[in-house]
């Protein structure tokens, strides 16, 4: 496959915990979107839940998934889409 939907690449990104990313996990991501609008991304998880393991905090794949859908379309969380 080319070109993998984000979707895709969230959930087949190699991450240190299964459950989901830790921030170096997410900048290492992030690379791969150069034009992506970093306020709506960053907006996109605020008020998410993580949990905490190892002493690192941990961003969920649906969380990461979303965010990145918001920066790519330099848009705001939709209502369905929050938890």
């Amino acid at each position: 496959m080319k070109n993998k939907s984000i979707k895709e690449k969230v959930y087949s990104f190699k991450t240190k915990h299964k459950e989901g990313f830790v921030q170096s996990e997410i900048d290492e991501l992030l690379k791969e979107y150069p034009t992506i609008d970093m306020v709506k991304f960053n907006n996109a998880l605020i008020g998410i839940t993580c949990m905490m393991k190892d002493n690192e905090i941990i961003v969920y794949h649906p969380d990461v998934e979303k965010a990145l859908h918001c920066g790519i379309e330099k848009r705001n969380l939709r209502k369905s889409e929050m938890d």
